[in-house]
């Protein structure tokens, strides 16, 4: 069976699973959980991410992020990449490290963003990786000891989560502690992490009290929320799938050089005029993240290398709105 599109947009909240191949280690020591937390800080303070929770086990990671304006697959292209070939050089192995690809839930925020927190940040102790509460509260693995202050995270949104647990940051750490500890006696929440149907409705007793036969429901395996939050992202996606119109790339670069108040045969080439590489990371930017378009063939008419362009689109991400303009008057 094909597997399914993600879903994705910008500012949607992500439950992001990370497995090891055969269940094998990805984090052998410190240094190589230090060396994921660097990459993924730097995504987080590019803007990329907004994390408010997270747990590295041996062979496994779970990330609670919502997007900025870089799609998911994107950014978690560059943190696990990135990773895996320090990690084989690291410790002089060769192959995948990853098993698969990761798998992203999109999260309804209002209804699960405190029981997910509680939840990814409970992992270590219920694989008894430490021991008891009040190891886990120093741990330097999971963002459940930046949001106590313990180990302090600058990248890491805790004013956010601590916002939902008190006015003040001493008494909002207080609560959101009791909050976790309360959590403890639950063990795994399958209904956090199972099936379509499950998942999409709020867990197991929103399933046991249906009437079936008479009530209409949504599920969708890549969801964590409520049948219409479900039946909202599902229309979404269906509209964002319809193939967009694109103009010829000959159209898009004459635009994008009277934009800038240059010709279009002045993009081409590897001159480093300012106004010409600004230009330039416009073209790419609505030629290859809006339009969807290939590189290669960018690359192809402005005399440049795939790698080149591909630089140039997440240049232009800086200004989208200018190039969304002209984009827009293209259509």
């Amino acid at each position: 069976m094909p597997r399914e599109a993600r879903l994705d947009a910008p500012e949607t909240l992500h439950h992001v699973m990370v497995r090891g191949i055969e269940r094998r280690p990805i984090f052998k020591d410190p240094p190589d959980r230090a060396d994921f937390v660097a990459r993924l800080a730097a995504l987080a303070e590019a803007g990329a991410l907004t994390v408010y929770a997270w747990a590295l086990l041996p062979n496994h990671a779970h990330l609670l992020m919502r997007t900025g304006s870089r799609p998911l697959a994107r950014s978690m292209r560059s943190l696990l990449t990135g990773y895996a070939g320090a990690f084989n050089r690291r410790h002089k192995r060769v192959g995948h490290l990853f098993q698969n690809r990761y798998k992203s839930i999109v999260v309804e925020a209002e209804a699960y963003l405190q029981e997910l927190v509680r939840y990814l940040h409970l992992n270590p102790l219920r694989a008894q990786v430490v021991a008891d509460l009040r190891t886990l509260d120093r741990y330097p693995w999971t963002g459940h000891s930046a949001l106590l202050g313990t180990v302090p995270r600058a990248w890491q949104d805790t004013a956010t989560i601590l916002a939902q647990f008190g006015p003040s940051r001493g008494r909002a750490r207080k609560a959101y502690r009791t909050f976790v500890a309360d959590g403890i006696p639950h063990g795994r929440r399958p209904e956090l992490q199972g099936g379509g149907l499950v998942r999409s409705l709020g867990g197991w007793h929103a399933v046991a009290t249906l009437r079936r036969g008479r009530e209409a429901y949504a599920a969708d395996e890549r969801i964590l929320g409520s049948s219409a939050f479900v039946e909202a992202l599902q229309q979404a996606a269906q509209a964002a799938a319809v193939p967009r119109r694109c103009p010829p790339l000959a159209r898009l670069l004459a635009a994008v050089g009277a934009t800038a108040g240059l010709a279009p045969y002045a993009l081409s080439g590897t001159g480093r005029d300012a106004q010409v590489t600004q230009a330039r990371a416009g073209a790419a930017y609505l030629w290859c993240r809006v339009a969807g378009q290939a590189g290669r063939e960018l690359a192809a008419a402005l005399g440049l290398s795939h790698q080149a362009v591909s630089k140039a689109a997440v240049r232009g991400e800086h200004a989208a709105a200018r190039w969304q303009a002209v984009w827009e008057k293209l259509r």
